[in-house]
């Protein structure tokens, strides 16, 4: 059910609510957080599609905020979305024309669940500073997506450079299972140190980046990236060892190939993940991902240093 709120106010969007939860219960209460998408108006039904998915697991509120345009006269329209239109959340779209366009605090603060953590998504549009906005202040986490910027790469070290505890991108997320491949293949070889690693993708991923910077800063070791065309995401990581090298291509977009020494091939399942799978995950830890803030901080900066 899909109940519109042209030209409204916060306040009678709350009352709305709560109207619906008096007159059939149709939003049950148990959510768990309050995730609050930003995003610009006529992009938002992926990002809404995504985060109805991943409610099924983490039941919230899901806020939207969408520009609608700073050059139209001063206005706030609404829609709530509950039931079959809603997944596992109940979700409350707002599209805000004038000075409402602009992304604020206040314009969410009467929505949000009392006592929930806050959990701040750009799916595109990616702020200069997410920790420094109206909504990163409030917000337990900060996602964003540098692989849906115009230069994903330029993107992710302005994340770097404004990184705080609670920032997180999806770029990283994307990059789960190669970790868990790499990590477990890791598990069966004998102790020989790495002496370097070769890392394959595309000129344009920002996950590439992150995956040299993580196995850099593991290993201690130069590492080395080979550029795929654009659009092609990650392709290989060599890593090599005096008693024998370990390596995970994936020539496809969905199976890779592990040669490890005195081991037969083995073919994984390694497909690209969607962005459900990725928002669900972030959603999974409200505490600050520690490994992400090493990787971005300290880790890229050698991969860039060595680049230049």
């Amino acid at each position: 059910m899909i109940v519109e709120l042209p030209n409204t106010t916060t306040s009678k969007i709350s009352k709305e609510i709560t109207k619906l939860r008096e007159q059939g219960g149709v939003i049950a209460l148990g959510r768990v957080l309050t995730l609050v998408v930003l995003t610009r108006n006529g992009l938002e039904d992926e990002a809404i599609q995504a985060a109805n998915e991943a409610s099924r697991e983490h039941p919230c509120r899901i806020i939207v905020l969408a520009d609608a345009g700073a050059e139209a006269p001063d206005r706030l329209d609404a829609e709530i979305r509950v039931g079959g239109d809603a997944g596992a959340s109940e979700v409350i779209v707002l599209r805000g024309y004038g000075r409402l366009s602009e992304e604020s605090e206040s314009l969410v603060s009467a929505l949000l669940l009392p006592d929930a953590p806050i959990v701040a998504w750009w799916p595109h549009g990616a702020p200069a500073d997410a920790s420094g906005t109206s909504i990163g202040r409030i917000a337990h986490r900060r996602i964003t997506d540098a692989a849906n910027e115009a230069d994903p790469v330029a993107a992710l070290d302005n994340i770097r450079r404004t990184y705080q505890a609670g920032d997180t991108d999806l770029a990283w997320t994307r990059l789960t299972n190669w970790r868990i491949q790499l990590a477990a293949a890791f598990d069966q070889v004998d102790d020989s140190p790495v002496t370097e690693v070769e890392v394959e993708g595309a000129s344009d991923s920002a996950s590439t980046l992150l995956l040299a910077s993580w196995l850099g800063l593991a290993f201690d070791v130069p590492v080395t990236i080979t550029e795929d065309p654009a659009g092609t995401g990650i392709r290989r990581v060599l890593i090599r060892r005096p008693s024998g090298d370990v390596q995970l291509h994936r020539p496809g977009l969905t199976v890779a190939e592990l040669t490890q020494p005195d081991q037969p091939l083995q073919r994984i399942s390694l497909p690209r993940r969607g962005l459900q799978d990725c928002l669900a995950e972030e959603l999974r830890r409200l505490d600050p991902d520690e490994v992400f803030g090493e990787v971005l901080t300290e880790g890229l900066p050698r991969i860039a240093q060595r680049s230049a």
